[in-house]
């Protein structure tokens, strides 16, 4: 055996080290880490049914909310230290950590969010929280490369059962709509139980370990930064920027669209929207199958794709199948950012790698929002509102040109070493 082939060997030997968890708890990881996404979905998408209720509760225009949202977004550009702290001290703690942000300031916006200002501010934080998709960390480092992206889309898929779509009206009838906000208290009651089961990935441990079991300092960490990783930063933060403008600007003013200006009950947009839930399901399964078997790139492609078509044509008519077809295509990018914007970065800077870039995009929460406000003004009846968030979405596809390194089937050490 040469030198090289030895080599090799090794590395493979290493991979699949690496790469040893049970199945029973791959199964538990999956769905834990699935709930705590499902955490996260339902508080970014929740507002669709929140906010006719809040505009009317508070007694503010559409525009008005859209500006506010902007400038609470700048709250959001804390994510970084989060996603530092996951790199830092353990994926377990960071979890716990992102568990917490999500569900304690839920809990307040139902007992005590009385004043706009107040509810603003603790939407921000919770906003912050669900930015980080750090929970899709340790599924793409204890996964086998393989199934890498089967258990990523499986992650995604219970995060994005759309229990959201499914009791949003009924609590915001039976018990307020800051109650549709802080339901997600005592889910997080039982991550927490399902938290003390969790392993440290394999993968962090022998970083930490090669660091001589110091804790990575921030300072340390940019040091750490080569310039492929400042490339797919950029990339990602492009992609997933331009996507959280888009995506948003549908989640959150759909209800809006659908129940203000076209006129709809609560109780129709609610058959719109469950229907749309539960295609967003369909959309991250065949994210997930089309990233492991077509590969990442594509799947970007055909999610762009449909997402245009379905934006743009929403906004020429109001047939309910375009704003399905957006809830169907996003997720499928979304599935693409959570995957491949994880398994691209080295282990021992990951978390931080993909804090930066979750940091970079959170520009959109500032501008995002703003430009909803513009589009809200100058729209009243939203054909443009829809029509501009389908042109943003070509936006990403221009990454495609920089060629970016096509990460199927490979281990994450191979990923490292050839990019």
């Amino acid at each position: 055996m040469s030198k090289l082939d030895a080599l090799a060997k090794d590395k493979d030997e290493k991979a699949e080290k690496l790469s040893q968890r049970s199945k029973g708890y791959m199964l538990y990881l999956v769905v834990f880490m699935g709930l705590v996404g499902l955490m996260d979905n339902f508080l970014s998408q929740i507002e669709s049914v929140a906010v006719p209720y809040l505009l009317a509760d508070f007694g503010i225009t559409p525009e008005t909310f859209a500006f506010w949202q902007g400038i609470y977004g700048i709250i959001s550009f804390a994510v970084f230290f989060i996603a530092w702290i996951s790199d830092a001290f353990g994926r377990k703690k960071g979890i716990l950590l992102l568990v917490l942000v999500l569900g304690v300031p839920a809990l307040f916006i139902g007992i005590t969010a009385f004043t706009f200002h107040l509810f603003m501010i603790l939407y921000a934080i919770i906003i912050t929280a669900t930015l980080s998709n750090m929970w899709e960390l340790p599924i793409v480092e204890e996964s086998q490369p393989k199934k890498r992206g089967l258990y990523g889309g499986l992650t995604f898929l219970i995060g994005l059962i759309p229990v959201f779509a499914f009791v949003g009206v009924p609590i915001a009838e039976a018990f307020g709509w800051r109650w549709t906000y802080g339901v997600m208290f005592f889910l997080m009651l039982l991550v927490i139980i399902l938290w003390f089961f969790m392993k440290e990935p394999q993968r962090w441990l022998e970083a930490h370990e090669e660091r001589g079991h110091e804790y990575l300092k921030i300072k340390t960490a940019f040091k750490s930064l080569k310039r492929k990783d400042l490339k797919y930063i950029l990339i990602a933060s492009l992609v997933y920027g331009v996507w959280t403008v888009s995506f948003k600007m549908g989640t959150t003013w759909g209800g809006h669209y659908y129940m203000d200006v076209i006129g709809l009950t609560p109780g129709g947009y609610r058959s719109i929207l469950t229907i749309g839930g539960l295609l967003t399901m369909v959309g991250a399964l065949l994210g997930g199958i089309l990233m492991d078997k077509l590969g990442r790139n594509i799947t970007l492609l055909v999610g762009c794709g449909g997402s245009i078509i379905g934006f743009v044509f929403l906004g020429i008519s109001t047939l309910p199948i375009f704003f399905w077809m957006v809830y169907l295509f996003m997720p499928m990018i979304l599935a693409y950012i959570m995957v491949y914007f994880s398994e691209i970065f080295p282990t021992h800077i990951r978390s931080t790698c993909t804090g930066i870039t979750a940091t970079a995009a959170r520009l959109s929460y500032v501008l995002g929002p703003l430009l909803a406000s513009t589009l809200l003004i100058a729209f009243p009846d939203m054909g443009g509102f829809w029509i501009v968030a389908g042109f943003l979405m070509i936006i990403p596809i221009f990454s495609l040109f920089v060629k970016p390194y096509e990460t199927k089937g490979k281990t994450l050490e191979e990923i490292q070493e050839e990019r």
